[in-house]
């Protein structure tokens, strides 16, 4: 894919030693797609499970090999499997015997495509966090030609009898899977240089009340920095309605204060 993207964040490699029962250093011909995981294991950090996998790699039962190629937290995105910092190689991050994979790409998980895991939960910033899971499922897209609307699948859908992830630790900060394919393809499209539309306002003022934790952007969109956090019962005031905000579970409508920051209206009651 022509012209550059946006690199917001470093991506730090740290290799499972190879050859090893984690890591086969196996070429991957061709990346297909994408595969977004959760970790399973609330509180773990990226440093925390590549550490692990490293530690366990010549050690672990040959039945359960699992392995990925990032970890992402809210400190760091760290690759224990080349894919974005040296030539891709093959991971061991979704049952062999499951047969969606094949059907939806033409190819094993673990032979075409780049596993990715959400690390949540614990002290780990889920905003912080969920920034960087979808910059680097973008940045995969756009350094394997891939399309972020069609060739990123969760390991749910590849096997629904066994899996949950990411939808559970989405979940976790109130965001859903839904939510994260459209936050990647919009992420791609602003990290190659696509600005969203300017937003819409319509003047009207008055209060609300915080119904949940609620962040304060300097954009209407997730993907804004925070400004502040509010506890539920907070009274905020406001002076604007923005009617084409990111839309939020299908909800477009955010509100800016009289600062200039903005607060998503599914936040507030």
């Amino acid at each position: 894919m022509s012209g550059t993207f946006t690199e917001r964040f470093i991506i730090i490699p740290r290799y499972i030693p190879a050859p090893s029962r984690r890591r086969a250093a196996i070429p991957i011909q061709k990346v297909r797609f994408l595969v977004a995981h959760d970790t399973g294991n609330p509180g773990s950090t990226a440093a925390g499970n590549v550490k692990f996998y490293i530690n366990t790699c010549q050690t672990v039962e040959p039945a359960k090999t699992a392995s990925a190629h990032l970890f992402v937290d809210d400190k760091e995105i760290i690759e224990c499997v080349p894919a974005l910092t040296g030539p891709p190689e093959k991971a061991f991050h979704v049952l062999k015997k499951v047969t969606k994979d094949n059907e939806l790409y033409g190819i094993n998980a673990n032979d075409g495509a780049i596993g990715v895991e959400y690390c949540y939960g614990g002290t780990i910033n889920a905003d912080k966090a969920y920034e960087k899971f979808v910059w680097v499922l973008a940045r995969l897209c756009f350094e394997f030609k891939l399309d972020p609307s069609k060739d990123i699948v969760g390991h749910f859908f590849l096997d629904p009898a066994r899996k949950t992830d990411p939808v559970t630790g989405l979940a976790r900060s109130r965001r859903t899977y839904e939510q994260l394919l459209r936050d990647v393809e919009a992420e791609f499209k602003l990290a190659i240089g696509h600005a969203p539309p300017d937003p819409v306002e319509a003047i009207q003022s008055g209060e609300v009340t915080v119904s949940v934790r609620l962040n304060l952007r300097e954009a209407p969109s997730t993907r804004a920095a925070v400004v502040q956090v509010l506890p539920p019962g907070t009274i905020i005031k406001f002076t604007a309605l923005i009617t084409n905000g990111e839309p939020v579970n299908n909800n477009s409508l955010w509100y800016k204060d009289a600062n200039g920051n903005f607060f998503w209206s599914g936040g507030v009651k």
